[in-house]
């Protein structure tokens, strides 16, 4: 079985964001960044599938110099090799744009899986792995908690999780792409040893000419969604100081809660 684990690369979740001058998107300069937790439970998926029935697992992602950090963890892993589609044209697209370049990087390959997470952290719109399949005329399931194979059918069978805490079982045919919910199976963690072979294992470099595609199919460029302003989390909350005798920050107290707050 050969798997294809898309990963992304997200600022950590404690960074501290700023704005730039128009508001319409983070400066980057100050942030550190992380794999995106449910793409690392789509690469445990894939993983503990290649464990299992055999065959290799792929790590994609698509970025900056920055992304090298992802994908050397991913190989760290486990994964037998890395594909890093880089170039300033794919920056600052949407999940339409990043799905045409994965699946340009898919075309000349043989894989049976694609794993993608759920949704990403710093986006969240959960479009990429659909979009994927779309383009690819694989079927999809999303939210996907278990995967058990078929051998004798060459199927696939998933559990995946819906509205209120309902579970759906799906047959699926291959070659299928699957959105893995995060919390799925522990996340396994690179050992010393897989530190050192992910130095010898297989990385891909492949630009917008190497897949086959123009500047304007992928990227900025190609967005159907376009980002005009990002606002911060307006704080409401505010700490006021009575001060005083018991008495007097009591009626106080009394006050604010009854002609200020309404709760009394």
């Amino acid at each position: 079985m050969r798997i294809l684990t898309c990963l992304k690369q997200v600022p950590e979740r404690d960074s501290r964001y700023k704005l730039n001058q128009d508001g319409s998107s983070v400066l980057e300069e100050d942030l550190v960044f992380e794999t995106n937790e449910s793409d690392l439970y789509a690469l445990e998926e894939a993983l503990r599938l290649k464990e299992k029935f055999g065959g290799e697992v792929t790590a994609l992602s698509l970025g900056p110099d920055r992304v090298s950090k992802v994908l050397r963890n991913a190989l760290a892993m486990g994964a037998d090799r890395a594909v890093h589609l880089k170039g300033a044209e794919f920056e600052r697209g949407d999940a339409w744009g990043t799905a045409q370049a994965i699946a340009a990087a898919i075309a000349p390959e043989d894989y049976d899986l694609v794993l993608t997470g759920v949704q990403s952290e710093d986006m969240a719109f959960a479009q990429t792995g659909v979009v994927l399949s779309q383009l690819l005329g694989w079927p999809c399931a999303t939210i996907v908690l278990e995967i058990a194979f078929e051998d004798q059918t060459g199927t696939i069978e998933v559990k995946r999780e819906l509205e209120s805490n309902v579970l759906e079982r799906v047959e699926l045919p291959l070659p299928a792409v699957l959105t893995i919910q995060s919390g799925s199976h522990p996340i396994r963690y690179a050992t010393l040893r897989g530190i050192m072979q992910a130095k010898k294992k297989e990385y891909r470099v492949l630009t917008v000419s190497d897949l086959g595609l123009s500047a304007e199919s992928v990227g900025e460029v190609a967005a159907k969604v376009t980002h005009h302003r990002l606002l911060a989390p307006e704080r409401k909350k505010q700490t006021v100081m009575i001060e005083g005798g018991a008495e007097e920050a009591a009626r106080t107290l009394v006050d604010k809660l009854v002609n200020e707050i309404g709760v009394i």
